[in-house]
């Protein structure tokens, strides 16, 4: 057997390990809980604030899943750029059906950052009764113990804890394509990383203490990267702090979608995770399945065995353990996974290259650029 060939089956094994092994961290870290967690002995007292802008598929119920939560002593603040946001009224709707939640709705849009979002947040940051902050977007569904699973997940040397979204609710095969590129893809990957040590925050959910940010500089430092999950990693660990992830991440339910809805999406986090974290993202061609496929079928044909029945064994093996996590951690898993999982995994050169070529993008209607400088003019 040639060099040649003795690299394609070291590449083809040491992909497969690890992808397995992937799969294996996932499946212990992710499975969701069997019962719900109780308020710890004298619970904290914490801030929950959720950004809103524009409607979203199952904005009433992830809304509405922020009044019930199973913990002592919270408060909401709302925050919403502008009044005429069609959000507003199902905000006050919901405030004025759980008059026992502390609640309000903050507008406004001061602008101390090119990240909307950011500038979104910052009226909430600053009247926080509680130092113990908690950011999410408001397309998460919180179950009721979400503050104490956050909590839970705190250790001596953190800085911030976090949680990638978990597709859910898919309506057609588009948003059943996006469910396998979030959950058995990007926070199997994410899970694997935290685990050893290099947890990425991911701002659909941010939870951190105010005084720490404030003596790293404030909410506007997290404005020094176009995406503020990217800047709070590079933040916390500047200061010698972790961010951890939260164990069995919280569902952001998907509902009808479009492949063009999927695409961009997922071209904007290339986009910004090559300009914030460039190294890392080199490492993604080789994180899905087309890279190893294509070094199996070269060892096969060298070795003279069948390539299509190698080529399909291959797959099965791949595509089989990430079905297993799906079904392990009780994510969406329909019969067309399969078909889904190679075109996501044939998407994703396609969209690595992008990430590098371009450095613009659109969030919910803003026009942005990853090398925007932090202070808005």
């Amino acid at each position: 057997m040639t060099i040649a060939l003795w690299a394609a089956c070291a590449y083809c094994g040491i992909a497969l390990v690890l992808h397995l092994a992937s799969i294996g961290v996932a499946i212990i870290r992710c499975r969701a809980p069997r019962r719900d967690r109780p308020a710890p002995a004298g619970a904290p007292p914490i801030t929950v604030i959720r950004p809103l802008c524009g409607i979203d598929n199952f904005v009433e119920p992830t809304l509405a899943s922020t009044f019930a939560l199973d913990y002592p002593r919270y408060e909401i603040l709302f925050c919403v750029a502008s009044a005429r946001d069609p959000v507003v009224p199902l905000v006050r709707s919901l405030i004025s059906a759980y008059p026992q939640v502390p609640a309000r709705l903050l507008v406004g849009d001061e602008r101390v950052s090119a990240n909307p979002k950011l500038n979104n947040v910052l009226k909430g940051w600053r009247v926080a009764d509680n130092d113990l902050i908690v950011m999410a977007d408001s397309n998460v569904l919180m179950p009721r113990d979400y503050l104490q699973r956050v909590l839970a997940s705190w250790r001596d040397d953190t800085g911030m804890v976090s949680a990638p979204p978990i597709g859910s609710h898919p309506q057609g095969f588009w948003a059943e394509l996006e469910c396998a590129f979030l959950n058995t893809y990007q926070a199997r990957w994410q899970y694997a990383a935290d685990t050893i040590g290099l947890g990425f925050a991911q701002g659909k959910t941010l939870c951190c203490r105010r005084s720490d940010i404030e003596g790293l500089g404030g909410l506007p430092a997290l404005g020094a990267e176009a995406a503020e999950d990217a800047a709070s990693t590079k933040l916390i660990r500047s200061a010698g702090r972790r961010v951890h992830l939260i164990d069995a991440p919280f569902q952001q339910p998907l509902g009808y979608r479009r492949l063009a809805d999927v695409w961009h999406r997922q071209l904007r986090w290339a986009r910004l995770r090559r300009d914030s974290f460039p190294a890392f993202y080199g490492l993604e061609i080789a994180a899905g399945a087309a890279l190893p496929l294509g070094a199996a079928c070269v060892a096969a044909a060298g070795a003279g065995y069948p390539v299509p029945l190698v080529a399909a064994a291959f797959l099965v093996v791949w595509y089989g353990a990430e079905m297993v996590l799906a079904a392990a951690a009780g994510w969406h898993l329909s019969s067309r996974y399969p078909s889904q999982a190679l075109l996501r995994d044939a998407l994703l050169p396609i969209l690595w290259l992008e990430g590098w070529r371009r450095q613009d993008f659109v969030w919910r209607g803003h026009a942005m650029r990853v090398d925007e400088p932090s202070r808005a003019s």
